[in-house]
């Protein structure tokens, strides 16, 4: 059985020490899992990384975030779809992220509040990034990423841009992402008590985002598509933590495009739970995974 990393232990001593009591945000009203999510995910966004340029703006009618590092080098820019279940999480959550994949990658990233389920379940958040991948700034090229749920939604993303004809992204960082809804997979089943992602809260988290008969549709669980769908994406980069109930879906992903004689760079980190990027302020690891993220980018769009 595999244990959290000495650094990743130090963090989940942390966090139970701050986050004693505060509850399941899957038993919650939504609203209140919302707040919540807001309120932990504070004191990942706190010193970070110095940008040329930020901006809050309005990007096809949602809130968003517009980061540009230093070392921009005036031609790529990143869409990068947030985390958190479908249902939580902000551009404000994942300021640090934004800003940490920024500067690894050197190009601009735009982060936007897209719709959340419940209350706005499938199709609604896919919907929302494909209206801000359709309205980005065409004076660069573009990429999209995300984590978690926000993988998904990315790489659904493309599935529907492909089906359509429309052009794809130049290429996708996918970081610890949902791609199916194989609860008994052997991660899913190893990890899951956590620590962190369980598997009952990620069971709650499908059940708020879509009914079991949408799961077998590519747009909603990414591993149902076809050889000749996944074929056709982009250069990819996908990451996986160890000791997440998902890893299982990643490893499912890798091995259709390994099977299928595509190359994408696929890393493992070991010793740590599935979110743990956003806990670059304390955790090496995520340190590494972002900077590990921004050397496949700049070799992919090079």
């Amino acid at each position: 059985m595999s244990t959290p990393s000495d650094t990743m232990m130090a963090v989940l001593e942390r966090l139970a020490r701050e986050d004693a009591g505060l509850g399941d945000p899957t038993l919650m009203p939504p609203q209140h899992a919302r707040a919540l999510a807001e309120l932990t995910n504070t004191r990942w966004n706190a010193e970070l990384p110095e940008m040329a340029e930020t901006r809050t703006v309005i990007h096809a009618g949602m809130p968003a975030r517009w980061v540009v590092p230093k070392n921009d080098k005036g031609t790529e820019a990143i869409l990068h779809v947030h985390g958190g279940g479908w249902a939580l999480c902000s551009v404000s959550t994942h300021e640090g992220a934004a800003r940490r994949i920024a500067e690894a990658c050197a190009c601009p990233v735009l982060t936007f509040d897209y719709r959340l389920a419940p209350e706005n379940p499938y199709p609604s958040g896919l919907a929302d990034v494909l209206s801000a991948w359709r309205a980005r700034d065409p004076s660069r090229r573009w990429s999209i990423g995300g984590d978690s749920a926000g993988a998904n939604l990315s790489l659904a993303a493309m599935l529907a841009l492909h089906d359509e004809g429309a052009p794809l992204p130049a290429a996708a960082l996918l970081f610890y992402g949902v791609y199916g809804a194989d609860f008994d997979s052997p991660s899913y089943i190893r990890n899951a008590e956590g620590p962190g992602l369980t598997r009952a809260k990620m069971m709650r988290y499908w059940d708020w985002y879509a009914p079991e008969t949408k799961r077998g549709t590519p747009t909603v669980a990414p591993l149902a598509a076809s050889d000749a769908q996944l074929a056709a994406m982009p250069p990819l980069y996908l990451n996986a933590a160890e000791l997440d109930p998902l890893l299982s879906d990643t490893e499912a992903l890798v091995a259709r495009l390994r099977a299928l004689g595509r190359d994408d760079d696929y890393d493992l980190i070991p010793g740590v739970v599935h979110g743990f990027m956003q806990m670059g302020l304390a955790l090496p690891e995520a340190a590494d995974a972002f900077r590990r993220a921004g050397e496949v980018f700049q070799s992919i769009t090079a």
